[in-house]
């Protein structure tokens, strides 16, 4: 009797194994069928047998999930989505909304759940008008994020949409003096995210950037992550970054500010946080001749002194025409910010300033300051040669060398395009501008000096070489 069970028991056994092997063969023979057709882009017949491995081996393979260069499972739902109206479309979409449910749940270790919470987040502020989903909702689907798994909101579009839909309820709303603080915070809450996410791909670059100025050439692998890089800063810097503060516009302007910030102020006079996003949207909306901001700066140097404080004292003295103080207080900022970046930002404002005063030798070496601390940064570069351009007539002692310092500016502006790919168009075309207003070949051939050396005097202090015919 107990050998007939054992025999039973082995022949169930065999007859299970080989009906997982028969399964497993058969979805593998599904995978390579759709996968064939998606790489076709044939996805109407890629749908049937991808979906056949997406019910019975939904482990075989993160091809099921996932999209590249129009392959994989979610290239065949993202097509069916396109190209689908009404109650069949809304049907699709929602089926996306669970495969990225279904990746979560196979693959957890390489989607978590905040991915998950931001990726639908933003496919139901995609597909909201087929959703048929309000804005307050949509706001809780990105402060579901924000609250619950800020890691996971580094998405460019998330933030700005998280951002405008805070902005789209604001309007929507009374505008009492709290909905603009809550406002003022989320903007900052945002910025503060895509300021991380712009720093932390700076340092990355800057690896780069510091290699190639030690003469060492990068890999095309190297190369493609600096080029991706830039990309990201340029997404983050230029788009979402301007974009905000244009959504944000006049909500935020210095007659709504000052008496919002009046009002708080006795109530969070020793909150550090409140004083220093008070003090920098203030600053930054250009409302700094206000008795309010100076009051602001003050008491935030007295109970929680740092960089940024010691910073806006310096602006505070220069607006009171007292530069030297200005100046005393701007180098104090400097000793005080130890993190690089948020350094060379402080460098590069002092910089800027000096630069409007046409104090063109200390803005120089704040720029070449500048320069070390963010070297995949080639701004400081295009400034500098702009004073050795706007200095040409004052620092040459004849024609020909006055012409000269436009050599000296080209030279300057193209070093900005060799170290920061996203100013290369900018500075070739600037170093040519240069180069325009340099000494032609003819004074160069009637002066007989191509290839010797000319010194620059006045505050540029450099020396140019003539090119040779």
């Amino acid at each position: 009797m107990k050998t007939r069970i054992t025999i039973f028991l082995i022949a169930l056994f065999v007859n299970f194994n080989l009906a997982v092997a028969q399964d497993d063969e058969e979805c593998r023979n599904n995978l390579s069928i759709f996968d064939s057709y998606a790489n076709s882009k044939k996805y109407d017949d890629a749908y049937e047998p991808w979906m056949k491995v997406r019910k019975e081996c939904p482990r075989l393979s993160r091809a099921l999930y996932l999209t590249n260069k129009g392959k994989g499972g979610r290239a065949i739902i993202d097509y069916k989505i396109e190209n689908s109206t009404g109650a069949e479309k809304l049907a699709f979409i929602k089926d996306l909304l669970k495969l990225n449910e279904e990746y979560q749940l196979n693959f957890a270790s390489k989607y978590t759940v905040g991915d998950l919470a931001m990726e639908n987040a933003n496919l139901k502020y995609k597909y909201r008008n087929e959703l048929g989903l309000a804005g307050d909702l949509l706001y809780k689907e990105f402060d579901n994020v924000f609250v619950n798994h800020k890691g996971s909101f580094d998405s460019a579009v998330g933030l700005y949409t998280y951002f405008s839909l805070a902005v789209d309820l604001y309007d929507a709303s009374s505008k009492s003096p709290a909905e603009a603080q809550q406002l003022f915070d989320k903007y900052d809450d945002v910025n503060e995210i895509i300021e991380g996410v712009i720093e932390d791909y700076t340092k990355k670059l800057n690896i780069y950037a510091e290699k190639e100025a030690a003469g060492e050439t990068l890999s095309k692998r190297e190369q493609s992550y600096k080029n991706s890089y830039e990309s990201n800063i340029d997404v983050y810097e230029t788009k979402i970054l301007s974009s905000m503060d244009k959504t944000l516009g006049d909500r935020a302007n210095c007659e709504v500010l000052v008496p919002l910030y009046q009002k708080d102020f006795e109530e969070n006079k020793n909150d550090a946080l409140w004083l220093q996003r008070a003090m920098n949207k203030m600053g930054e909306k250009d409302c700094t001749d206000d008795p309010l901001f100076e009051k602001l700066v003050v008491q935030k140097n007295s109970i929680d002194p740092d960089a940024k404080t010691a910073f806006y004292l310096g602006v505070l003295k220069e607006k009171q025409g007292k530069n030297a103080e200005a100046d005393r207080y701007y180098d104090q900022s400097f000793e005080l910010e130890t993190d690089p970046i948020k350094k060379w930002k402080l460098v590069m404002r002092v910089a800027e300033k000096n630069y409007k005063r046409g104090s063109f030798g200390k803005a120089r070496q704040q720029y070449m300051e500048a320069l070390k601390l963010n070297p995949s940064n080639g701004g400081p570069y295009l400034r500098i040669a702009a004073m050795y351009a706007k200095s040409a007539n004052n620092c040459g002692d004849t024609n020909f060398n006055k012409r000269a310092v436009f050599w000296l500016a080209a030279n300057e502006a193209e070093k900005a395009g060799k170290v920061d790919g996203r100013l290369r168009s900018t500075a070739t075309k600037t170093a040519a501008s240069y180069r325009g207003s340099a000494p032609s070949k003819a004074d160069i051939f009637n002066c007989s000096c191509a290839g010797t050396t000319i010194k620059i005097g006045c505050w540029i202090g450099r020396s140019v070489t003539v090119p040779n015919l």
